[in-house]
């Protein structure tokens, strides 16, 4: 109905008024009897006499009569009236509306042909054609929009699963109200057989047309879920009692699995456990028997760092591990990542395998590790290495090929409690310096310069030799190498960018940073609003440009 106060037709304000009307029509009814065959529904007639109700006064309408009459009875005529007046208009009782009892088969229809979605309006509403109508409609304009009753709905929550054309449904009417129709349920045919049959009774099945599909088996034993969409191939994700499309048992547990791409987010961290929980009890982050392990871990290196540090090895950095486990992994009290199995982890890549951190790389071993390498191995190191063996020495072989160590800038020391021996099998033993070789045992030395050779001993001096002769002086050039000298980088800072006006750090936002000699260096702060770390072999000024995100965004794409 239209609002408003205007009297069109069909309007509100057009019933409100006819209601109106046949609301006073029953408040002044005047009844009479008479023998005139005259009167008749629409004839007025005066009412006379001093003990008439004024309303009547002025004339009535009638509006019906009822006549009768007999052998034995002279005709009668019973009249009812109305006054006669503007404010009185005769309007006839209702027609008691039609009621419609039970459903009506119909079928939901659309404007386009074998349509693979559905037809519905801004409101969700569905056009039908009910199967008792034979006359010829234009498609998608058989009747009016009808709702649709749904078992969850309300203002921003519901339950809609679209119903394409060709479905059946049943029809039912508001109290019946032919006027008020509406889809009660939806039924399957032969056309439209229905997905749960005596083939598979014991499944629960939410499919969608394009077969996104939920399926909850509830065969005893064989339990299981599966939550699945065709797109790019089919993602799955698999819970319980695991079969292939036969029925045939394939797993148990649960997979999730696509043929396209996967990713695991999660912004405050994630715990990956092999470790029991039977039952589902106990907490989310129940992380008791990894972090038995890591403590354990990191007890075992505590002591190897302390043996070090006493045999004047550089102790391990246990202040990093340390802060990893109780400030970042344990209970995931900040963003990072727990992987645990009682039993082993393994990692198998068909081509690379990369572990980079940003800080410091951890690995404790509480028995053997072993790293094998089929063909070359790197290690580079930007500071210094240690190497510390508590018990059982250190072996290093070369079956094939030269073994090279060099200081390359500084000295060499080799140094041992006891003796060392340096062997050659089949060829020479070279020992070059530049300046000068001092060799000494026991107090007596022989030291070999360019100046000479000097030789003393606080005891005898013998001389063993099948001949001894003297020749002229000679010298021996030695060929020594050049070392590379790598340039130090001895200056080196990282910044945390500010908001000018709150002071707060500027979180992933894009700056750049640019030396004076003219290195360059782009990026995007972190959690903390500190950029990466440049750095240099001497001081220099850093010039800093802090970006909009969408403009450095566009600098890229462009």
């Amino acid at each position: 109905l239209q609002k408003g106060d205007k009297e069109a037709a069909e309007s509100g304000a057009f019933y409100a008024r006819i209601r109106h009307e046949r609301y006073l029509n029953e408040q002044a009814i005047l009844k009479g009897q008479s023998t005139s065959s005259l009167l008749m529904p629409g004839l007025e007639i005066k009412v006379q006499g001093d003990d008439a109700p004024a309303v009547f006064r002025k004339g009535v309408l009638i509006t019906g009569v009822t006549a009768s009459a007999a052998r034995d009875r002279s005709y009668e005529l019973t009249f009812t009236a109305i006054p006669y007046s503007e404010r009185y208009g005769y309007r006839p009782a209702l027609i008691p509306c039609p009621v419609m009892a039970g459903t009506l088969p119909a079928r939901v229809t659309s404007t386009v042909k074998n349509d693979i979605y559905a037809h519905i309006d801004k409101d969700g509403r569905y056009r039908v054609n009910l199967d008792f109508d034979r006359d010829t409609w234009k498609p998608g304009y058989e009747s009016l929009w009808v709702r649709q009753s749904r078992p969850y709905a309300g203002d921003t929550y519901g339950l809609h699963l679209p119903l394409l054309a060709g479905t059946e449904v049943s029809i039912a009417f508001e109290e019946g109200n032919p006027d008020r129709p509406y889809i009660a349920g939806v039924k399957h045919d032969s056309a439209h057989t229905d997905h749960v049959t005596i083939q598979n009774y014991k499944r629960n099945v939410l499919r969608t047309p394009a077969n996104n599909k939920i399926r909850l088996d509830d065969e005893r034993g064989k339990e299981h879920i599966k939550v699945s969409t065709e797109y790019g191939g089919k993602s799955q994700l698999n819970l319980g009692h695991l079969v292939d499309a036969g029925k045939q048992q394939r797993g148990e547990g649960f997979e999730l699995r696509t043929d396209l791409w996967g990713a695991v987010r999660a912004k405050k961290g994630i715990f990956i456990s092999s470790d029991a929980q039977d039952k589902a009890q106990g907490k989310v982050r129940e992380m008791a028997p990894a972090m038995a392990i890591l403590d354990g871990a990191q007890s075992q290196m505590k002591s190897l760092s302390t043996d070090a540090q006493t045999a004047n090895a550089d102790p391990a950095d246990l202040s990093s591990q340390i802060a990893l486990l109780q400030q970042s992994v344990k209970d995931l009290t900040q963003a990072a990542i727990l992987l645990s199995a009682p039993k082993g982890v393994a990692i198998a890549s068909g081509e690379h395998l990369q572990l980079a951190a940003s800080k410091n790389l951890i690995a404790n071993a509480g028995n053997h590790a072993d790293i094998g390498v089929v063909k070359n191995m790197f290690i580079g190191v930007g500071q210094a290495l240690s190497v510390f063996v508590r018990k059982a020495g250190i072996k290093l072989f070369a079956n094939k090929g030269a073994i090279s160590v060099q200081a390359q800038n500084d000295l060499m020391e080799l140094l041992a409690q006891k003796s060392i021996e340096i062997t050659s099998t089949e060829d020479e033993i070279k020992i070059t310096a530049k300046k000068k070789i001092t060799l000494n045992g026991g107090g007596s030395y022989i030291r070999l310069d360019a100046c000479g050779i000097e030789a003393g001993t606080p005891g005898e001096y013998n001389v063993k030799a099948g001949y001894y002769g003297r020749k002229p002086k000679a010298k021996l050039t030695p060929e020594l190498m050049a070392f590379p000298v790598i340039k130090s980088e001895d200056f080196n800072q990282s910044f945390i960018l500010l908001d000018e006006n709150t002071g707060q750090p500027l979180i992933n936002w894009p700056y750049e940073l640019e030396l004076e000699s003219g290195l360059k260096m782009s990026g995007i702060t972190d959690e903390n609003g500190n950029t990466e770390l440049i750095s240099s072999d001497k001081e220099e000024v850093v010039n800093i440009s802090v970006f909009e995100p969408d403009e450095f965004l566009d600098d890229e794409i462009n």
